[in-house]
């Protein structure tokens, strides 16, 4: 299921049907935030986020500004859409960085919701912006979880610092030490988790943030346990204060709640959401961007970047040159699947287009197989034939299906598909035919 996709889909049930009337009274307007009120409520918010949420559209849904305006739909979706803005927060909360190096991250959260994981994609993200990170194990309870770290944070490129199953304070120290020396200018703490909030984990935590001078401390939570969610981030906010949140598992079948409750319950910003499995998979957290995709606008901005970060300024020159001359081949058609992998997939990027939700694609309907199949048979071209697809005559195509693990059928269908796309960029360039948006 895409993100908020049955919450989306309810609120855009309301509002087409206030869109139908014109002009609105007050009662049609009461009703509908009464319909608003229970699809909250089914997505998992937290009931006094919600009481105060609808309070705060109707009164100003129901202004004389807004029954007397030629559109007064349209108005009370912008309040609905502010509102769920200001109720998650009112713009990107980025990392704090400490003026003197090295910027001590403590991570922590209960066992389960991705928090190792979550620090070598933080690792990540912060290479993209040239930082130096060492990751720190500071959780020795949990059977290979200082492996675990070292297995992702290699795959991250981060180094990773570990005493063995010393104690956790002095392991931080020591390591903050160490990033000094060797010139580590971020330090990231992955702390001991556990099935339940208990006194023991709190103390061990409270004495890290003694112990070194902690500038974040960034608290992991699992989406898919809804109002538990918020219920741990209140806790551990409670005893830590914590600086920030990061929302794992937000691909799954998340009901949205903790993503709308969190900030109005604890007062603190979700930083980071985690979007899949892959350590690329985390983004920052906007909540204007997130406002526009729960009401089925989707988020232009979040696709335009991912295309930035897929596809250098050289590549885009190049290929609109190719498009330009029609000198697209197969090779160019591999690296368009190659980018689109990169992106997320084609699944994740529909649901960022604005009016996904009314197209009623769910994630069976984009191929994803399909997708991999067709890189398949590419792959097993030769360069020649990448370039020159019409000397591919029925031996060639044989031994292509046999080598990519496909049939003759699916050869001659990705050529045909390969022909109209090439037909269709003719005509894009000729002016026959324009672009769907």
């Amino acid at each position: 299921m895409a993100l908020f996709e049955s919450l989306s889909e309810r609120l855009n049930h309301i509002f087409s049907k206030l869109t139908k009337r014109g002009k609105l009274t007050e009662l049609e307007i009461k009703t509908a935030m009464r319909e608003v009120r229970v699809a909250l409520l089914e997505a998992d918010v937290n009931l006094k986020v919600v009481k105060n949420f609808i309070a705060e559209v109707s009164e100003k849904a129901v202004g004389q500004q807004v029954l007397e305006s030629l559109n007064p739909a349209q108005q009370v979706i912008k309040i609905v859409n502010d509102e769920l803005i200001a109720l998650m927060g009112s713009g990107n909360a980025k990392l704090e960085v400490s003026p003197k190096p090295p910027t001590v991250i403590m991570m922590c959260g209960l066992q389960g919701a991705g928090k190792t994981t979550m620090c070598a994609k933080l690792a990540v993200q912060l290479k993209k912006q040239g930082k130096k990170p060492l990751l720190v194990a500071g959780d020795i309870y949990r059977p290979a979880a200082i492996d675990q770290l070292k297995v992702v944070g290699g795959k991250a490129g981060a180094e990773v610092f570990e005493r063995g199953t010393q104690d956790p304070v002095k392991t931080a120290r020591e390591a903050v030490d160490y990033a000094k020396k060797m010139g580590f200018d971020t330090v990231v703490i992955d702390t001991a988790g556990r099935l339940h909030i208990d006194e023991k984990l709190m103390a061990e935590l409270e004495n890290i943030t003694k112990a070194v001078n902690v500038t974040e401390i960034l608290l992991t939570v699992d989406a898919m346990t809804g109002q538990d969610a918020v219920n741990v981030a209140e806790t551990f906010n409670a005893r830590l204060n914590v600086t920030g949140v990061i929302l794992t598992k937000l691909d799954g079948d998340t009901r949205g709640g903790a993503c709308l409750s969190i900030k109005a319950v604890t007062g603190k910003p979700i930083k980071f959401i985690g979007v899949g499995e892959k350590l690329t998979d985390l983004e920052p957290f906007y909540p204007d961007r997130m406002a526009s995709r729960i009401l089925g606008m989707g988020d232009v901005l979040s696709l335009i970047e991912k295309a930035q970060e897929a596809v250098s300024e050289q590549q885009a020159k190049e290929m609109e040159r190719k498009m330009r001359e029609n000198s697209f081949t197969l090779g160019d058609y591999l690296t368009q699947f190659e980018t689109l992998k990169k992106m997320g997939g084609a699944g994740a990027l529909m649901s960022m287009l604005p009016g996904a939700g009314k197209l009623k694609i769910k994630e069976g309907d984009i191929d994803e197989k399909r997708l991999e199949r067709i890189r398949a048979i590419i792959l097993s071209m030769t360069p020649k034939e990448r370039d020159n697809p019409q000397i591919l005559n029925y031996s060639r195509k044989k031994r292509i299906a046999l080598g990519s693990g496909t049939t003759l059928q699916e050869v001659n269908q990705l050529l045909k598909q390969f022909e109209q796309t090439k037909l269709l960029m003719k005509q894009m360039k000729s002016g026959k035919r324009r672009l769907p948006f």
